[in-house]
């Protein structure tokens, strides 16, 4: 949360509010935040910040706690009516973009590596930041991020199509478990009515691809704009002949890459093998572990003290050689 408003008392309050209502359907329906946690399902700690204010929800979260509480869609609207975007803060860098994120009525976008932000799941953002700061800085970008995602999510949002890479999907950020939600994440999102996702896989045949992943946003007036990223800087342009340029790029990388339905079976697919990935882990760990255990019985037996063995002494011979037992 944004600490200058925080201190003022008025960042707070639509996110405050919010945790105190879910707080109130949560404990009235004798639900702890580790059970409600479990069956949303999410981390315990993610609803006990929402219950303190100090994390931005989805509306996913919302819809899921309105039907596990029983609340008759209560938290939905809430979390429909809340203003979070002052609740959060932007590098000053990247302000601008994220209010013209704020009343796009359209927006066009091409990423390579990483799954932009307006895509990505909570997980996956929070291993992203970890990559270059730490503490509480990290839960600062997150919570602005997800903030950034409140009206492309919503039912009635702008239109948001989106052109991926295939390095997006194959690159790992966090874990294979973190990429496996991304996964079913983007798949999820892809269903609504004003997203798509396509997938440019990496055979495609046609050189047609951006050099730079860029953004095409359109405001509420008509006037357009072309927006990319370097390293910690934003650039943008709205030079028509510039915009024209990109955007035909960008028409016909997309006439060219699969359907939305088609780029969805590659993301299952994909999916499925970091699903696969996370089943063979566990057995190579016990593997490891047998390995261990043999090593150290054999490491015990070497230690151990050794003791003579007791030998029987040669049996005496009879007369004429005869055997004594015979």
């Amino acid at each position: 949360m944004n600490r200058r408003n925080a201190a003022t008392g008025t960042a707070a309050t639509g996110a405050a509010a919010f945790g105190e209502v879910l707080r109130h359907y949560r404990e009235a329906a004798y639900v702890t935040q580790e059970a409600l946690a479990t069956r949303i399902p999410c981390d315990r700690s993610l609803v006990a910040r929402v219950e303190a204010g100090t994390r931005v929800p989805q509306d996913t979260f919302a819809k899921a706690c309105d039907e596990l509480l029983g609340t008759g869609g209560v938290l939905q609207r809430l979390w429909a009516r809340v203003d979070w975007y002052p609740e959060v803060e932007h590098p000053d860098w990247f302000g601008r973009r994220a209010e013209m994120d704020a009343e796009a009525v359209a927006l066009h976008e091409y990423q390579t590596q990483v799954v932009p932000g307006l895509l990505q799941t909570e997980d996956y953002a929070r291993a992203l930041f970890s990559r270059v700061t730490s503490g509480e800085e990290v839960e600062d970008h997150v919570r602005a991020r997800l903030s950034r995602q409140q009206r492309f999510l919503a039912t009635d949002g702008p239109l948001y199509i989106a052109v991926l890479d295939e390095s997006c999907l194959r690159n790992v950020v966090g874990s294979p478990a973190v990429m496996r939600d991304q996964c079913a994440h983007l798949l999820r999102i892809g269903r609504l009515p004003n997203i798509r996702v396509h997938i440019a896989p990496a055979n495609l045949a046609r050189p047609a691809r951006p050099n730079v992943s860029m953004s095409l946003i359109t405001l509420p007036d008509g006037h357009r704009w072309v927006y990319s990223e370097s390293l910690d800087h934003g650039h943008f342009s709205d030079d028509p002949t510039i915009f024209a340029r990109h955007s035909r790029r960008y028409d016909v990388l997309r006439a060219d890459v699969p359907s939305a339905q088609e780029s969805a079976a590659l993301i299952s697919e994909t999916l499925g093998g970091y699903e696969h990935h996370e089943e063979e882990c566990p057995q190579h760990g016990d593997m490891a572990q047998k390995q261990l255990q043999r090593r150290q019985r054999r490491q015990l037996r070497r230690n151990s003290p050794r003791y003579p063995r007791r030998r029987s002494r040669p049996r005496q011979q009879g007369p004429r050689g005869a055997s004594a037992d015979l």
